[in-house]
Formats: C-alpha cells, structure tokens, sequence
C-alpha cells in the first residue's frame, strides 16, 4: 500500500530547500515508489523493498538507481544524505524501529519519517508486512519513542518528522 498522498508537495519543497540537487536518498520501503515519482528528477535515489512483489508489479528497479529487496532491518549502509521512511516504522516493534532509525542517524545527514497516527492494519493483499505493530502512534507517543525528530507537517491523523544531523 502506498502512502498518504496529504503532505507530498511539502515534503519535496522542505527536500529541495534543505538539500543540493543530485543529493543521495535511501527510500526505505518503496512500495509503489511513490517518493522516487515525487523527487526522482532531484535526487539520486535508491530503495529498499521487503515485498518482492511489489518491485516487480511498480518496475521499481527503473525508477531507483539501486533496489535492495530485504527488510530494512538487515540493510547496512555507508551514507546517505536523506534517509525516508514514509509509512514504514508502523510496521514493526519500537525496539526494531528504534534501531533502523538509530542506524540511520549514524549514517544520514537528514531523515524523514511519516506515519499515520491511531491506525489499525492487518496484511494486505497478501504481504505479511502491511500489519501495524504500532498502530498506537499520535504525536506525543512518536517524540516520546524517537527522540530528536521535530514534527514538520502535521495533520490530524498522520505526521511527517524530521531529523538533522547536528
């Protein structure tokens, strides 16, 4: 399942106005590739992808420099300039989403999460995956568990944080 589509326009003015042309991006869990369509022509991207079928039937590997089909969870990296993780931390323990995002502050310069807030979801269409493990998360709970971040563009239901590397 793709992202929300709320939010994306800002998304790509606060990339633009934060990051040089040609800047390398890891889209972890691109799904449809939905960010590579938003902000392909700007950045160098390169994605990670769990359900294999979802890199075949969205041809992922010609919208990404790079497609990585694993879980993000087994994915190391040297670095990379923007980390996205767009409707993915949902979709595993705190523990687990702590350390991805661990990870990638030792490794990135700017990361950006969205999630949607109190969202119950079971597998979808087949794909294990698509289950919220967090399906609890609101604005407080996402700062209190993923400290740093600050939330960029807000709406009712659904956030987009960001990070920088001091």
């Amino acid at each position: 399942m793709s992202s929300y589509k709320k939010g994306k326009p800002e998304v790509k003015w606060y990339v633009v106005t934060h990051l040089p042309k040609g800047a390398e991006c890891l889209d972890v869990g691109a799904c449809d590739g939905e960010y590579a369509d938003l902000l392909g022509e700007y950045l160098t991207m390169d994605a990670v992808e769990v359900w294999m079928p979802n890199v075949i039937q969205y041809d992922l590997k010609h919208k990404y420099r790079m497609v990585i089909p694993k879980d993000i969870r087994e994915v190391t990296y040297l670095h990379y300039d923007l980390v996205i993780f767009g409707d993915i931390i949902e979709h595993m323990s705190i523990e687990d989403a702590q350390k991805v995002i661990g990870y990638a502050k030792e490794h990135a310069d700017m990361i950006i999460v969205a999630v949607p807030y109190k969202f119950k979801q079971g597998a979808l269409y087949g794909n294990p995956y698509e289950e919220h493990i967090q399906d609890d998360l609101t604005e407080d709970i996402f700062l209190e568990r993923y400290k740093g971040f600050t939330l960029q563009i807000p709406y009712e239901n659904y956030g987009y944080y960001v990070w920088h590397k001091e």
